[in-house]
């Protein structure tokens, strides 16, 4: 008998096949249940993700409505404390002229009807002082009756009280001051004007030239002076509203650098989002995918085990760098490639049990015909079993499969008489070995779960008598290389 490997490819008994297909329909009920699992727990970790951004952009809305209510309660204030100022300096100016429009009205003699007319008036226009109200025209125009009415008290004719009258409108056309100047010099020029007519009228026989002049010049003075008010009051209101403009300004570019710093929370917020979200989706199935990793070592596809494991360690390279969108991309590839893995695993622990129920029932038949088991384990996806006889010969056989998948006895005989390390021209004959196998595999298809088909060997004649092509296995199959198996114990 030739000493090179025999071969039996080995059927799938109905039976057995129903077994299979019901273990199969069993861990696909297990797969789609963890599936939902992971999928709800993926959907818990959402929502409690969602409640906790609507938790921080409620406190954010909050925090800044609460900042615009502060700025426009400033902005109040501001404008509240600026008009108290200027109706402040308004009733302050209003009042010194008032007090000086009163000493003059206390200086005329008569006490006529118009005086008390006067009188009322000052005290209506003090009452106007208290409500803040603009009174400089009134108070001037009130001023310049006074000043008349003083005038007309006093004894005509007399020259020298000329010379005082033009000493008091000059003392008041200074005591405007020379910002009215700057601010109402056409009407500085035109009282300037006007006195120097009162001067030249002040001599001997011009009395009622200087008279007449007299209401002009008094009525001048006090359009200057309500005209240097007004427009004082312009510049004044003018410059806060430069100011406000400036303040304005100022709050328009606080609020837009707000609105950028704003704009970047919201973004580093949107990549932290990604980032809980990736690491959520990634805590979801990380013990999933370890186990998955661990699962294919077991069963030796390492290929499987090694693409695994770069995928997580995608997924947590992306997560440890802070880089959002590739920690997303990662970990959705993760999650997909756990779906395929799990169907292979599926796949290959089946077929783990297949060559395990293969290996007992190959094992109990072999202890039926007298051999000892003297070892075996599990290598590249292939199972190794060893034997002895009573005689000493060594049976060393290995469980594998086909490319398709089909369950494949290979056996390495040594020790028995029939067996030659080389064949013979005509094909070598073993019939006392392979009588002994088939005998091995008769018991196990007396287990109902796996038919042995004919044992073969390279250099087998056929069954009509012609050698076997050694490049071919038994029922057709192509043969499954084995030289460089190598056996240990």
């Amino acid at each position: 008998m030739s000493g090179s490997p025999k071969y039996s490819t080995v059927t799938v008994a109905p039976a057995y096949a129903r077994l299979e297909a019901q273990r199969r329909r069993a861990r696909e009920a297990e797969r789609r249940r963890l599936q939902a699992q992971r999928a709800k727990e993926r959907a818990e970790r959402a929502a409690r993700r969602a409640q906790e951004a609507a938790a921080r952009r409620d406190r954010a809305r909050a925090e800044a409505e609460r900042r615009e209510i502060e700025s426009a309660d400033r902005r109040a204030e501001r404008q509240q404390a600026h008009a108290t100022r200027v109706r402040q300096e308004q009733a302050g100016a209003d009042a010194r002229r008032l007090a000086e429009v009163r000493e003059l009205l206390g200086r005329v003699r008569t006490d006529d009807s118009e005086v008390r007319v006067l009188r009322q008036r000052l005290d209506v226009l003090q009452g106007g002082i208290d409500r803040a109200e603009d009174l400089g025209g009134a108070i001037e125009e009130l001023r310049g009756r006074v000043v008349l009415l003083g005038r007309e008290g006093e004894a005509p004719g007399r020259d020298a009280d000329h010379g005082v009258v033009l000493a008091g409108l000059e003392e008041r056309l200074a005591r405007i001051g020379s910002q009215a100047r700057e601010q109402d010099p056409q009407g500085y020029r035109n009282c300037v004007d006007l006195l120097g007519e009162l001067r030249a009228a002040a001599g001997p026989g011009a009395q009622t030239r200087f008279q007449a002049l007299l209401g002009t010049v008094e009525h001048a003075l006090a359009r200057h002076a309500a005209t240097a008010g007004e427009r004082a009051a312009e510049e004044r209101r003018r410059a806060e509203e430069t100011r406000e403009a400036e303040r304005q300004a100022e709050e328009r570019a606080a609020r837009q650098e707000a609105a950028r710093q704003a704009a970047l929370e919201a973004e580093r917020e949107r990549l932290a989002a990604a980032l809980a979200e990736a690491a959520d989706r990634l805590g979801v199935v990380r013990q999933s995918v370890e186990e998955a990793a661990e699962e294919a070592r077991e069963l030796a596809d390492p290929e499987l085990a090694e693409r695994i494991v770069a995928a997580l360690a995608a997924v947590t390279g992306s997560l440890a760098a802070g880089a959002a969108p590739e920690a997303l991309r990662a970990v959705t590839a993760l999650e997909e490639l756990l779906l395929g893995t799990e169907a292979r695993l599926d796949e290959l622990q089946l077929a783990y049990t297949r060559r395990m129920d293969l290996a007992q029932a190959l094992q109990d038949a072999m202890l039926g015909e007298g051999f000892e088991f003297t070892g075996g384990a599990e290598q590249d996806g292939r199972l190794l079993l060893s034997f002895e006889r009573p005689s000493g010969a060594t049976y060393e056989t290995t469980i594998t499969a086909d490319e398709g998948g089909t369950p494949v006895l290979v056996y390495r005989v040594d020790g028995e008489p029939d067996v030659t390390l080389r064949p013979e021209p005509d094909g070598a004959v073993c019939d006392r070995t392979e009588d002994l196998l088939e005998r091995v595999h008769e018991a196990i298809v007396e287990r109902d779960g796996f038919v042995p088909g004919e044992l073969t060997w390279q250099g087998k004649p056929p069954r009509g008598g012609r050698a076997s092509n050694p490049n071919t296995a038994a029922q057709g199959t192509e043969r499954p290389v084995t030289e460089d198996w190598k056996w240990s114990r």
